[in-house]
C-alpha cells in the first residue's frame, strides 16, 4: 500500500473518530411524550383540542421515570386569568416535590409570573420562597402557546421562557436537595391552561455556575424547638399555654435555612383545612436588662410571647391585607423586647391556612445562648414508678429518711386518694404508703416533730405527727386558690404559696401556732409556686413573671434574683457553696450564683420526667427529684 493511501486511510479513520467521539459528548435527544400515552397516570384531567393542538388539562404524571438531572420541556396555553399551571420534577410522592410554575394574571403587572414551589407535607411553599432564585417577572401573552424548557442539575435549575438563548429564571437551591422523582405537569382542569408537546431527557452533563453563597444575616436566630401540630380553633392565641400543654407538645429541634427561615412544613403535617398551628421556642441569655429589637417574618398568623406575656400578634395570610396582598414572608415586622436579666424565652404561635408555613427571626445584636452544663448532674438512682404523681420531696435530716407526697389527683373522684411515703436515700422505699387520705398533697416542710404538708385543692396544711405517722389536724386557709408550697424559717414560722392565674389573688400566707395570716400581697409576686428560706429571706419561684425571686423576711422587699424564661418555677434549694439551684417543673434543673448567672445542670423534658419539688442533700450533693408525670424518684449526684 501506498504512503498516500495509507495516510488518506488514517485521515478517514480520525474523521469518523472524531465523529463517534462528539456523537458520544452531544446530549440524549428529548423524548416527546404523547398525552394519550398510556405512560400517564392521570389525576383529575382531561384530552382537549386546543389551539389547533391535541392538550391536556389537569393533572397528569409520568408512571416509569425516576428522573434527577435533565431537560423537561412542555408549551402551555393560557387565558390569561387566574392560573397557576407548571412543571412539577423530582415527585417523591404526591406530597414531597419539586413544583414550578407561572401566574398569567400576574404578567406584566408584577416580578412573580414565575414562581418556584417546593412541596413538603403536600403544602406549596410559595409564600416562603420568592425574589432572586425563585420568583421572576414575564411575558405570558393570552391564547397563544408558549414554550417553557427547564434544565435541572444537582440542586439548582433554570428555567426558559419562549426562545430566550438567557433563563429567565435561575433557581439556585432546590429544597428537598439532590432528590429523584417522577415528573409532570399541574394545571387546572379547565381551558384557562393546557399543555401540549411534553418532552424531556436525561442529561447529567449539564453544567451550571456555582451558586452565591447564602449569607445568614447578622443577629440571626438559629436555635429552635417547634411543637407537635394543633387545630387552629383549639388554641387560644392570647393566652400563653398551660404548662401541661407545653409539657405534651412533642418538642423538636429544628434547622434553620440560609435566610433565617424555618420552613413547618418540612416538619409538621397539616390536618385541618380550616387553619393549624405550631408553637416555636427559642431560649437567650442576657446578662443584665436590654430592650433588643426583633425583626421577623411569618405566615400565615402569629402571636409571640416574652417570657409567658403576649408582645405582639399580626396576620400576613394570602390577601390577608389587601386583595393583591400575597403574604411573602420577609423581615417586615418588629417589636421591640424587654429581656431580662438570666434566661429569656421567646415563644411563638405560628398559623397557617394556605400557601407555606413557617417564620423567621432576627435581632438587631446578636443573642447569647444558654449555658448548658449536663455534666454536672450524674444519675445515681432511680426508683420503681410506684408512685402517683410524686410532687415534691423532703429530707428529714434528724431520720435519715426522704418524705415523698404524691399528688394522686387528677379529677374529683381522685379526691382523698393522694399519701406520702418514705424513702431511704439509698433509693429504697421503707414505706409506700406512710400517711393516706391526702388530697391532691404538694410542698411539704418540717417544724419539730411535725410534718407539714398543704392540700392544693382543699386549701389545708395539714399537720402530721412524724413519729405516728397520724393526720392531728387540718388548718384551713378560707379564699385560697390552689396551696402549693410551705417553707418554714428558724423560728418555726411557715410560709405557704397560693398559685393564681388572677394577678389580684393573694400570693403568700404565714402561718404559725394555729394561725395564719395573708403575709404579702403584692403585684411583684404572682403566681408564686416554689418557696425556700435562706439567709434571712424567702426565695420564691414567681411563675408569674418567670423570675427567681427574694423577699425580705423583715421588711418584705421584693428583689429579682434572674429571669428564667416561662415555666412553671417549682424546686429551690441551695448548695454547699450558696448557689441556688432551682427547677422547672418542665424537666430542668439550674445552678444559680448569687449574682443571678444562671447554668442548666439537667434537663429530663425529653425523657417525658418532670423535675418538681426536688430535695438536695447536701452532704452528699444528692439532689432527689419527684417526677410527677414519670410516677417515680430519680437521684442525681451534683458536681461540686
Amino acid at each position: 500500500m501506498s504512503t498516500v493511501c495509507f495516510s488518506r486511510m488514517h485521515a478517514s479513520f480520525s474523521w469518523v473518530a472524531c465523529v463517534i467521539c462528539l456523537m458520544s459528548l452531544a446530549p440524549a435527544r428529548a423524548e416527546p411524550v404523547a398525552f394519550d400515552s398510556d405512560r400517564w397516570e392521570m389525576k383529575d384531567a382531561v384530552l382537549v383540542d386546543h389551539l389547533g393542538r391535541k392538550g391536556l388539562c389537569g393533572a397528569a404524571y409520568l408512571k416509569d421515570v425516576e428522573f434527577e438531572s435533565g431537560v423537561i420541556e412542555v408549551d402551555v396555553a393560557v387565558d390569561g386569568s387566574r392560573s397557576y399551571p407548571g412543571i412539577n420534577f423530582r415527585m417523591q410522592s404526591n406530597e414531597e416535590y419539586e413544583r414550578f410554575y407561572v401566574r398569567p394574571h400576574r404578567a406584566r403587572l408584577y416580578p412573580d409570573a414565575l414562581q418556584y414551589a417546593p412541596v413538603f407535607n403536600g403544602v406549596a411553599c410559595w409564600q416562603l420562597y420568592h425574589g432572586e432564585g425563585a420568583t421572576a417577572g414575564a411575558i405570558l401573552p393570552a391564547n397563544q402557546w408558549i414554550h417553557l424548557k427547564m434544565e435541572i442539575h444537582g440542586t439548582q435549575a433554570r428555567v426558559f421562557v419562549g426562545d430566550g438563548e438567557h433563563p429567565t429564571l435561575t433557581i439556585c437551591d432546590l429544597k428537598h436537595g439532590l432528590s429523584k422523582g417522577t415528573i409532570g405537569v399541574l394545571g387546572p382542569r379547565s381551558l384557562s391552561a393546557v399543555f401540549s408537546n411534553f418532552s424531556y431527557r436525561k442529561d447529567d452533563a449539564l453544567r451550571f455556575d456555582d451558586p452565591p453563597v447564602a449569607e445568614t444575616p447578622p443577629g440571626t436566630i438559629a436555635d429552635w424547638q417547634i411543637s407537635r401540630g394543633f387545630k387552629a380553633d383549639q388554641i387560644d392565641t392570647e393566652v400563653y399555654p398551660y404548662f401541661f400543654t407545653i409539657f405534651y407538645a412533642q418538642w423538636q429541634d429544628v434547622r434553620i435555612e440560609p435566610t433565617g427561615l424555618v420552613n413547618l412544613s418540612r416538619y409538621v403535617r397539616r390536618e385541618d383545612p380550616n387553619g393549624d398551628l405550631v408553637f416555636a421556642r427559642t431560649i437567650v441569655r442576657s446578662d443584665d436588662k436590654q430592650n433588643v429589637k426583633l425583626s421577623f417574618g411569618y405566615s400565615d398568623d402569629v402571636s409571640i410571647f416574652l417570657n409567658g406575656r403576649k408582645v405582639f400578634a399580626g396576620e400576613s395570610g394570602y390577601r390577608s391585607r389587601d386583595p393583591s396582598f400575597v403574604g411573602a414572608i420577609g423581615y417586615k415586622d418588629h417589636v421591640y423586647l424587654p429581656l431580662q436579666k438570666g434566661l429569656n424565652e421567646i415563644f411563638l404561635m405560628v398559623g397557617e391556612t394556605f400557601g407555606g408555613w413557617g417564620f423567621m427571626c432576627k435581632a438587631d445584636r446578636e443573642l447569647l445562648p444558654p449555658i448548658k452544663k449536663h455534666d454536672a448532674a450524674t444519675k445515681a438512682w432511680e426508683t420503681p414508678d410506684v408512685f402517683k404523681i410524686p410532687e415534691s420531696v423532703l429530707y428529714d435530716h434528724r431520720r435519715d429518711v426522704l418524705y415523698v407526697s404524691s399528688f394522686s389527683r387528677v379529677s374529683a373522684k381522685d379526691a382523698d386518694t393522694g399519701f406520702i411515703s418514705k424513702v431511704r436515700t439509698s433509693g429504697e422505699i421503707a414505706e409506700l404508703q406512710w400517711v393516706t387520705g391526702l388530697d391532691g398533697p404538694c410542698g411539704m416542710a418540717i417544724v419539730g416533730d411535725r410534718l407539714y404538708v398543704v392540700e392544693g385543692f382543699r386549701h389545708n396544711l395539714v399537720e402530721i405527727d412524724i413519729e405516728s405517722g397520724e393526720i392531728l389536724q387540718r388548718h384551713n386557709i378560707p379564699g385560697a386558690t390552689f396551696l402549693n408550697d410551705v417553707a418554714a424559717d428558724d423560728a418555726g414560722n411557715l410560709y405557704i404559696s397560693d398559685t393564681s392565674r388572677a394577678p389580684e389573688d393573694p400570693d403568700l400566707y404565714k402561718f404559725k401556732d394555729g394561725k395564719w395570716e395573708l403575709w404579702r400581697q403584692t403585684d411583684e409576686i404572682h403566681r408564686a409556686n416554689g418557696l425556700f428560706v435562706h439567709g434571712g429571706l424567702l426565695l420564691v419561684g414567681n411563675t408569674g413573671d418567670g423570675c427567681f425571686k427574694a423577699v425580705n423576711l423583715d421588711d418584705g422587699t421584693v428583689r429579682t434574683i434572674t429571669s428564667l424564661g416561662a415555666g412553671v418555677v417549682d424546686g429551690i434549694r441551695v448548695d454547699p457553696a450558696g448557689n441556688y439551684i432551682v427547677s422547672h417543673w418542665e424537666g430542668q434543673v439550674y445552678r444559680i450564683s448569687p449574682e443571678g448567672d444562671v447554668v442548666e445542670i439537667l434537663d429530663t423534658m425529653a425523657e417525658g420526667l418532670n423535675n418538681a419539688d426536688f430535695e438536695l442533700i447536701k452532704e452528699k450533693n444528692l439532689l432527689v427529684s419527684p417526677t410527677f408525670m414519670g410516677n417515680k424518684v430519680v437521684a442525681y449526684t451534683l458536681k461540686p
